[in-house]
């Protein structure tokens, strides 16, 4: 017998269906009810559906469109000139320095202020400055160097093209750029301060006002009312906002400050800085999206970075760096200089800069370098007997049983920083040994005090004058007299193993205030 299917649940006269036409029924009725709930959802749930969908694909958008934009505006250069890195550092996290360069190139928007002739090959550097981010993301120092300093420049290989330019000596510190690129200028900082930088900003004069008008102005201040037909700065006495050409004007002047040399123009470049700094702060600008993007966008648009730069997020992350540093750790410094030798209208470095960049070296708080803010919490704690540490010997001076005036001493820097020779001399000549001569010397890790037959007593007498270990006075045959040979341990100062401070180095922070002192042959009656 045939076996039927059971149909009475489908009730008389309908035909049977199939499982799968049955769930597709089912299927059916579930999508009818869906339809249903999306036309009876409430209005506003509607609305807040759509927006919330508009919000994200806009917001995907937008941020596309400023990453697009922000990426395509940068301009990018090597970051050096043939010179070997020792080490790389993590932009987010490890100490940073970077090479800030104003150029004053004449080409395109900045041909206003002269002609392609007075700024030739890649341009000078109107504006030199090197900022360095400590590691613990406490504190930044920002270094000036003169324009008309006179330094060493190595030799330096145009990237580009690879052509070769032989190192010279006593050069302006503003051309080292103009025949091999802004590498050459990087390299050359390296060799003056013994640091190493790890990126570069390279701005033009459109930078500045572009800048300064983004922000909405600069308040800066100055003495004496004042006005400089060169640059064309007009000012009031006291302060003024002051943005655009005006805000270019103020940072480029030459004769408006100070005695009307490149010192004065520093200072009131710092000043403006500071003052900037507290108003992009103050304003809430790293906070707020709106003025962050349109600041980066005129930044960007006028501004060449090294490769290692050139990205967004990288400069996002040194950005995010420095919102939180406290202003008063900001530090405005001018390597010390003194006037050359060879030309009174030019710079040299002066002994303390070697001071001061052996601070660097050694990470010390520029605006603290004696430790008063943050004393130690306890003192140094006493040692047992049975732990009575060994004494270091030290070499004692006695009465000489010589002519100190009559003994040849001779000076060689091994330190590797540039100036510090005559500081030693000048010790050395104080403590009465007054025949003196410097010796050119490799760069070497130990101070070493050498000395010749007969001259035990009078290098001894001399290593105490410095407070050199004895284990570090060694006699040798090739010496005539007594050699101090600076290594690199002995980089300040003029006591072994101490790093000092140049006095008053700072010349102000980003928190201070300062007026400008106006140069008095070119102020105006009001």
């Amino acid at each position: 017998m045939v076996r039927r299917r059971d149909n009475r649940a489908q009730g008389p006269g309908t035909p049977a269906r199939s499982e799968p036409a049955a769930r597709h029924a089912e299927d059916a009725r579930l999508g009818a009810a869906r339809h249903l709930n999306v036309r009876h959802m409430p209005t506003w749930l509607k609305v807040t559906t759509a927006v919330v969908a508009v919000v994200l694909a806009g917001g995907l958008a937008f941020a596309g469109y400023w990453y697009f934009r922000l990426q395509s505006n940068i301009s990018t250069s090597a970051l050096g000139a043939g010179s070997s890195r020792t080490d790389t550092t993590d932009d987010a996290t490890g100490r940073l320095q970077i090479l800030i360069l104003g150029s004053d190139t004449r080409d395109g928007k900045n041909s206003n202020y002269g002609s392609k002739e007075d700024s030739t090959g890649y341009g000078n550097s109107d504006v030199m400055m090197l900022m360095d981010i400590s590691e613990d993301n406490k504190r930044v120092n920002v270094i000036s160097f003169p324009r008309d300093l006179l330094v060493d420049i190595p030799k330096c290989t145009d990237q580009k093209t690879g052509k070769q330019y032989p190192a010279r000596s006593g050069i302006m510190i503003n051309e080292a750029m103009k025949e091999a690129g802004i590498g050459c200028a990087v390299d050359t900082v390296n060799k003056l301060t013994g640091m190493e930088v790890d990126h570069f900003m390279m701005a033009d004069f459109n930078a500045v006002k572009e800048l300064s008008n983004a922000v909405g102005g600069v308040s800066v201040c100055i003495s004496d009312a004042v006005y400089d037909p060169d640059s064309r700065l007009r000012l009031p006495k006291g302060t003024s906002q002051v943005q655009g050409e005006q805000a270019l004007a103020f940072l480029r002047t030459r004769h408006a400050f100070g005695d009307g040399g490149d010192l004065g123009r520093i200072r009131a470049q710092q000043g403006f800085l500071s003052s900037l700094t507290r108003k992009i702060k103050d304003d809430g600008t790293l906070s707020n999206p709106a003025k962050l993007l349109n600041i980066a966008d005129v930044i960007t648009k006028n501004l060449t970075v090294d490769d290692g730069l050139a990205s967004v997020p990288s400069m996002i992350t040194i950005a995010n760096r420095l919102k939180t540093i406290d202003v008063g750790k900001v530090a405005f410094v001018a390597m010390p200089t003194v006037p050359a030798t060879s030309d009174p209208n030019r710079l040299e470095a002066a002994p303390a800069a070697a001071q001061l960049f052996a601070a660097l070296r050694k990470d010390v708080d520029l605006t603290d370098p004696d430790g008063k803010e943050n004393p130690s919490p306890s003192a140094t704690p006493t040692p047992s007997a049975s732990s009575t540490p060994k004494a270091t010997p030290k070499p004692t001076a006695t009465a000489a049983p010589y002519d100190k005036a009559l003994q040849p001493i001779t000076v060689a820097n091994g330190t590797g920083a540039a100036g510090r020779t005559q500081e030693i001399v000048d010790a050395v000549v104080a403590g009465g040994f007054t025949q003196v001569g410097q010796l050119e010397a490799d760069t070497t890790a130990k101070t070493m005090v050498y000395y010749g037959p007969e001259f035990a007593d009078v290098a001894a007498d001399v290593a105490a004058l410095f407070g050199i270990p004895a284990a570090q006075v060694a006699p040798s045959s090739g010496v005539a007299g007594v050699q101090l040979y600076l290594g690199s341990d002995f980089p300040s100062g003029t006591k072994y193993g101490k790093t000092s401070v140049p006095k008053n180095v700072v010349n102000q922070t980003a928190g201070d205030t300062v007026c400008q002192q106006a140069n008095p042959e070119l102020v105006v009656q009001q």
